[in-house]
């Protein structure tokens, strides 16, 4: 499977899947005018990717964003529930979640996330 990389602007997020090492990587904000033509790519890669991963296979899935508007937080969610689906289908997976600690907004939109899932889910400050 190849790599998915697409180079942040300043509305939308670095997206760096490293199919190879499982390491699958969001960084930056995510405001484009368009959330679902922007992130419509990567829920079907993600969906692939499940599809032919292995179950013993760790998966790292590692969030850095400092900003999303209600459009990308409805695409993150989207995203939460691929990472979830494939986690009930015993894919072996872990949220890491970064975030600054002089931004609310990262720490507690984190936190929302993570009640609604039942993934391992680590919040990591900067």
């Amino acid at each position: 499977m190849k790599k998915l990389y697409i180079e942040p602007t300043k509305a939308t997020p670095e997206i760096d899947f490293d199919p190879e090492k499982n390491i699958l990587s969001i960084k930056g904000e995510s405001y484009p005018e368009n959330s679902f033509d922007f992130y419509n790519p990567i829920f079907e890669w993600l969906e692939n990717y499940f599809d032919n991963l292995a179950n013993n296979e760790k998966v790292i899935f590692k969030f850095d964003i400092s900003y999303l508007n209600t459009s990308s937080t409805k695409s993150i969610m989207f995203i939460l529930d691929i990472l979830e689906e494939a986690y009930e289908n015993n894919k072996n997976i872990i949220i890491n979640w970064y975030y600054d600690e002089d931004n609310e907004f990262s720490y507690e939109i984190a936190e929302n996330f993570m009640e609604d899932l039942n993934i391992p889910f680590n919040m990591i400050k900067k």
